[in-house]
């Protein structure tokens, strides 16, 4: 089997979508009904902190550009803040897109919570108890569009919900969906066993619909790479079929699983429950190679995102950061772009 990684060319400098006065992470593209390619992303304002400012000031917003790689310009905010009262209410983050017929499908993940935004001299931090309970509050949504454009139906309620006393109790997250062509879902997502309050570590589970109109249930009770541990880490799933066989890529939280610390992950599977890595599982890296001949190590490289064309990966997508490493590191984030070469 190919590595994953040898596909991988060099990133346009500048391109991508970077927003002044704003953290832009995660990302999704789709080539839209006006054959231009619309990136959907999360963003929040930089006067709060990176981390964890995304969990309480996170909202979706769509980009446009002409070609792939950019660079993208923002056109709106698409899921952006409602009533508390809603699972959706005060934050949303982690998009996926993909249409089905004539229908756009807008995966990503709704914070809720009930008070008003914190300010920025009073905001939660990485340590504090109020940040760990809004954290729980992460659950799937989908809104639905006939336009690229909008506008987006967003569903009632979640459409996974944690199971309670099991691996996956405390959250719904970083939805993967791999929509086939006669509507039935795929769905990997990520959760954890909470322990004292503590955030992660985090395993990934499958869901399935026969439908994107259908209820979700899960494949199997257990998580798909055993119960998270220091050894078998891992999140930011991304999930599509080639026509053969499922295809995943995800970060190794450790690298215990491909080599290398928060590098990226490629594995195969019959069923979407067997899951085999090749023999060099390396799909990406930190360390990046630029289109002005440098090679440079990000402090981050997350939300990988794959854009799919006539059922072939043409372009990785991917939240990137500058910095030593770590989210209190960075001093400016975005979505960067790699186009991919077909082997």
């Amino acid at each position: 089997m190919p590595r994953f990684i040898d596909r991988l060319l060099p990133a346009p400098v500048n391109g991508g979508f970077r927003m002044e006065g704003y953290w832009v992470w995660c990302g999704s593209c789709i080539k839209g009904e006006d054959g231009r390619y619309h990136l959907f992303a999360s963003r929040w304002p930089r006067k709060y902190p990176m981390h964890p400012g995304w969990v309480f000031h996170s909202e979706i917003v769509r980009a446009v550009a002409d070609r792939p790689e950019g660079p993208y310009e923002f056109q709106e905010v698409v899921l952006g803040r409602r009533s508390h009262h809603w699972f959706d209410g005060r934050a949303t983050h982690n998009p996926s897109i993909h249409k089905c017929g004539d229908t756009y499908l807008l995966f990503y993940v709704g914070i809720t919570y009930n008070a008003e935004p914190p300010g920025v001299e009073d905001h939660p931090t990485n340590d504090d108890r109020y940040y760990r309970q809004v954290w729980h509050q992460k659950r799937i949504g989908l809104a639905t569009s006939k336009s690229v454009n909008g506008p987006w139906i967003r569903q009632d309620a979640p459409i996974l919900q944690p199971r309670p006393g099991q691996w996956d109790s405390s959250i719904t997250s970083n939805p993967a969906p791999c929509v086939k062509p006669d509507g039935s879902v795929y769905l990997i997502y990520k959760s954890s066993a909470p322990a004292s309050g503590r955030v992660g570590p985090f395993s990934l589970g499958m869901a399935h619909a026969p439908h994107w109109t259908a209820p979700f249930t899960r494949l199997q009770d257990a998580p798909l790479f055993g119960v998270g541990n220091d050894d078998r880490h891992v999140e930011d799933p991304f999930l599509w079929h080639d026509g053969q066989q499922f295809n995943i890529i995800m970060k190794d939280m450790t690298g215990a699983m491909c080599g290398e610390h928060h590098g990226g992950v490629h594995m195969t599977s019959p069923d979407g429950l067997a899951w085999t890595p090749g023999a060099s599982p390396l799909a990406y890296s930190r360390q990046v190679r630029w289109d002005d001949g440098q090679v440079r190590t990000m402090g981050s490289f997350e939300r990988p995102s794959l854009l799919i064309q006539d059922g072939v990966p043409t372009h990785l997508f991917s939240a990137t950061a500058d910095g030593p490493g770590g989210f209190m590191a960075a001093g400016a984030t975005w979505n960067m772009v790699t186009p991919l070469k077909n082997l």
